[in-house]
């Protein structure tokens, strides 16, 4: 997670039908800003998440749009986070007739069924929804390139932080089973051979269970902080709080396994039988 981040230009054209528009809000969780993509070939555009209000990106998005000679028929939305949906109404100002859809949609939303098609020329957009990072996340297949939109299950550097570990280890397996080539994720770079990073992402929750059941088979009950303290050396110190969350999250999915018992009076975890393990 200690990792130099490439420099990403805030508009880039990544293939003849994607277009990716830096949300203009870099930090220690969106990396070097929320990916927005204008998807298609025509004079309507698929619009695939909206960054988080800033300036910068509603004077990205209104001036490609103008030299593309183009408008935005329909924003997909990945998921409820604010960096993904604050900037629609900024996209409506300089849209005003396109259409909003995600998954558990508010009022003025339109649902994203599973498996729901979207198309505009040069770009045909089926939905899959994936929860884990949030119960609404959804992602998108680009059929025309065999390639995933990801969202923030997926990311183009580091790992991704997750509601619900069980289910968002399911979704990573069923996602890698949808397309074959490249991943657009919700932040970072694209991935230049999608199904192989989601592969590393299961592989990387395996190891840290293992780490976490290795550094508890000496007996000692731990919370989870003090499991960061002593797995994560390779994190931030600032990033030890998110971390933690994810290890409670593991903490949690090993107890239903039956593998750690909570010690609600002390706050700690510890092994539930280390001559099975």
């Amino acid at each position: 997670m200690a990792i130099t981040l490439p420099h990403l230009a805030a508009v880039e054209r990544l293939s003849p039908r994607v277009i990716r528009i830096l949300g203009g809000n870099p930090g220690n969780f969106t990396l070097q800003g929320t990916n927005t993509y204008l998807l298609g070939t025509g004079r309507q555009r698929l619009l695939i998440d909206t960054g988080e209000g800033e300036i910068t990106w509603r004077q990205h998005i209104a001036s490609v749009l103008k030299e593309e000679g183009a408008v935005v028929s329909h924003v997909l939305l990945t998921h409820w986070h604010i960096d993904h949906v604050s900037g629609v109404k900024d996209l409506l100002g300089i849209c005003p007739k396109a259409d909003v859809y995600k998954n558990q949609p508010s009022e003025s939303q339109i649902d994203i069924p599973d498996g729901c098609s979207f198309r505009v020329e040069g770009a045909t957009l089926r939905s899959f929804h994936c929860p884990g990072h949030t119960v609404d996340h959804t992602a998108f297949v680009l059929e025309e390139e065999d390639a995933m939109f990801t969202g923030d299950n997926v990311l183009g550097h580091g790992t991704a932080v997750f509601e619900n570990l069980v289910v968002y280890l399911h979704s990573l397996e069923q996602m890698q089973k949808q397309f074959s080539g490249r991943a657009y994720p919700g932040h970072g770079d694209v991935i230049a051979d999608g199904v192989t990073k989601i592969k590393e992402y299961i592989a990387h929750r395996q190891e840290r269970e293992d780490q976490i059941l290795r550094v508890l088979k000496d007996g000692v009950p731990r919370t989870p902080m003090e499991l960061v303290k002593i797995i994560y050396t390779d994190v931030p110190e600032k990033l030890h709080e998110p971390a933690a969350k994810g290890v409670l999250q593991i903490l949690q999915k090993l107890q239903g396994e039956g593998k750690v018992v909570y010690l609600e009076a002390e706050g700690r975890w510890q092994i539930a039988n280390k001559s099975t393990l």
